[in-house]
């Protein structure tokens, strides 16, 4: 999904080396304190006032397995590598992909969710595929995968628009400021069926997994979620929390 882009993480590499990373402030016996955006239904969302999701499930499970409370910290997209990397939570969830550049700098758990890329367009578009992209206006989230895509097969960067939140680009799209947004396959679903006039195109482009996001000098934390998320799977317990948000 969510995809910090290159230059993003860079800059929030050379944030923690002019401040420094401080101790990490997040971090205690019996409490797991977790940083998302909740601007990725079915994933991560607001309702009535809490931040739900199947992230949200997923990882309450997984700390009821590793023995700890966990806590939701509701941050910009943009802004939960630098909180981690300066130990304002432990973790992160939040439709994050595991790329080779991020790897680098932070750890992932095992995958726990695949997706891909999917444009959304007004109902009697022209638009039928992704490469009917081309000359078009082009809404995108700064730092989701399907800016990094949009960027990567359409030098002419004057037609794409960033916006700094989904609801912002759906807006834009609704309002035809733009011709279509990308973004990733489930959420698209979502804000779709919420939106008249809107229409889902299934692209099967930019195939990604999602994976839970830690520093990296946790690898403690890393083993004992990749465990919990193995019981997960073979228990049965990630099999009916798929099924509550996507098997509808």
């Amino acid at each position: 999904m969510k995809k910090v882009l290159l230059l993003i993480l860079v800059s929030v590499l050379s944030s923690v080396m002019l401040f420094g990373c401080k101790k990490n402030d997040a971090s205690s016996a019996d409490t797991l304190i977790v940083g998302t955006n909740p601007e990725f239904p079915p994933f991560e969302y607001i309702e009535q006032g809490n931040i739900v999701g199947f992230d949200v499930d997923l990882m309450n499970e997984v700390s009821k397995i590793i023995g700890k409370k966990v806590v939701f910290k509701n941050m910009a997209f943009d802004s939960l590598l630098i909180a981690m990397q300066t130990g304002k939570i432990n973790c992160i969830i939040s439709g994050m992909t595991a790329t080779d550049e991020r790897r680098q700098h932070v750890n992932f758990s095992m995958p726990y969710f695949v997706s891909k890329q999917a444009v959304i367009v007004p109902d009697g578009s022209d638009i039928q595929k992704f490469e009917d992209l081309k000359g078009k206006k082009i809404g995108v989230v700064i730092g989701y995968t399907g800016d990094m895509v949009v960027t990567d097969m359409y030098k002419d960067t004057s037609s794409i628009t960033r916006y700094e939140a989904t609801g912002q680009a759906i807006m834009a799209l609704s309002a035809k400021k733009v011709d279509a947004t990308v973004l990733d396959m489930e959420p698209a679903k979502e804000y779709v069926a919420n939106n008249e006039g809107l229409k889902v195109l299934d692209t099967a482009l930019a195939e990604e997994e999602y994976s839970i996001a830690l520093p990296k000098d946790n690898t403690a934390l890393l083993d004992e979620i990749n465990k919990a998320l193995q019981t997960m799977k073979e228990n049965g317990t990630y099999d009916k929390i798929y099924s509550k948000y996507f098997n509808k």
